[in-house]
């Protein structure tokens, strides 16, 4: 069982990053227990998409850009994928300067130098760790999402009132409310994941010697599906049930107590301190570095993965900078661009929301793009996916579609 996690796992856990933090300690601290049945009817859909995603990659042995470029326009692939570095580079400077001002409340310094050093450090893991070492490292740094797991046990949560408004959710129609179901819908399927778990699929299959795709391989269909099945299942229920937790400690916390504020993931841990105690505190601030480090490798992957296919370069952590110039340079790019923000005037919140943006507008597109690939025969052989997957993943888009939509109608009427 631990074997087959690991696509899966650091895919759901980078979704847990130092913004998605702070979208959920937002909306558990605005809304208290009215958001957390949205993490529950996520959880379905990112199985769905995300099973899809991983399975495109270990079937024909190529990511999504790679299948995109073979039977789309180029236009279509040169959009997504440009929106695609731009919103990366956005999230990881506002993830770096959340470590940053993280650091800066345990330990005190600088905030920016922290930010610094949080950026290079991964760079310099990317770059040159071999993949067979980074690939654990990434594994075992999922442990940093325990810290908010365990930091509902150091408070008192009322588990009966809980339990009631997930049954019975009190779902309000008025602007605020809708607007922050969007943005958990949002930062919980992000388009970032589909690039990376289907790299990462076939990293994983070039990594293991006699492994092919299973277009080439069907013999090893079975196996291999199964691993994905159960790699994506608890990736995305760990993904979802650290968000819960997220939520479900700063409704306890911060909502009851009026502080209902919150801008940032640092700020949320700052504000932890005097109502729950000290150890909440620590506890919430030492996660945002932890999941910072784990994000910060998938988002600037996912980018360069995605334009290294989109251009024929060589691509992949198992090679060596030398062997893959390009694909290393996006990720160097994207790291210390993401770094180089911090310094400007720039608001990390108004940046955040015009990421949020350009992942709506790329994410309805890819899923639609990757549904139509996975039930066509030219592209997966005899494994085109089954109804049952086809009609969640469809229906995934489609809350996609509705939410984006929704995000737009909030910006701009």
């Amino acid at each position: 069982m631990l074997k087959a996690l690991g696509p899966g796992l650091i895919t759901g856990a980078a979704d847990d990053d130092p913004s998605g933090i702070a979208t959920y300690s937002q909306a558990g601290a605005q809304f208290g227990f009215g958001m957390l049945w949205t993490v529950i009817f996520t959880y379905p859909l990112m199985v769905g998409i995300q099973t899809v995603s991983a399975r495109i990659g270990r079937v024909t042995g190529l990511g999504v850009a790679a299948n995109i470029k073979k039977r789309y326009p180029r236009w279509l692939l040169y959009t997504l994928v440009s929106l695609l570095l731009v919103a990366n580079t956005i999230n990881i400077a506002a993830d770096i300067g959340a470590m940053g001002a993280a650091l800066h409340l345990l330990v005190g310094g600088p905030t920016h130098g922290h930010a610094v050093v949080f950026g290079v450090a991964s760079l310099l893991l990317q770059v040159f760790m071999p993949y067979p070492r980074y690939a654990p490292l990434l594994k075992w740094m999922v442990l940093a999402l325990f810290a908010y797991v365990a930091t509902v046990f150091v408070i008192n949560v009322p588990w009966l009132e809980v339990l009631t408004r997930i049954v019975w959710p009190r779902i309000e129609l008025r602007a605020e409310y809708v607007t922050m179901v969007v943005a958990v819908f949002g930062t919980t399927i992000s388009p970032y994941l589909f690039f990376w778990q289907a790299s990462q699929e076939v990293e994983e299959q070039r990594a293991v010697k006699g492994d092919e795709p299973l277009l080439d391989a069907p013999d090893q269909a079975v196996q291999a599906l199964w691993r994905i099945k159960v790699d994506t299942y608890i990736g995305m229920g760990f993904s979802n049930l650290v968000a819960f937790f997220i939520m479900l400690t700063t409704a306890v916390t911060l909502y009851a107590h009026g502080v209902t504020d919150i801008q940032s993931s640092a700020q949320a841990a700052e504000a932890l301190r005097p109502v729950a105690g000290d150890f909440a505190f620590f506890l919430f601030a030492a996660g945002i570095i932890g999941t910072g480090m784990l994000a910060i490798p998938v988002l600037a992957g996912s980018a360069a993965y995605a334009v290294a296919e989109t251009f024929d370069w060589r691509s992949g952590l198992a090679l060596k900078p030398i062997e893959a110039r390009g694909f290393y340079a996006i990720i160097a790019a994207a790291t210390l661009i993401g770094v180089a923000i911090d310094f400007t005037p720039i608001d990390p919140i108004k940046a955040l929301l015009w990421s949020a943006v350009i992942n709506g507008v790329i994410a309805v597109p890819v899923m639609v793009v990757m549904m139509l690939m996975a039930v066509q025969p030219q592209v997966m052989g005899r494994f085109v996916i089954k109804r049952e997957l086809t009609i969640l993943g469809w229906f995934a888009t489609g809350v996609m579609a509705i939410a984006v939509i929704a995000m737009f109608a909030m910006l701009f009427v």
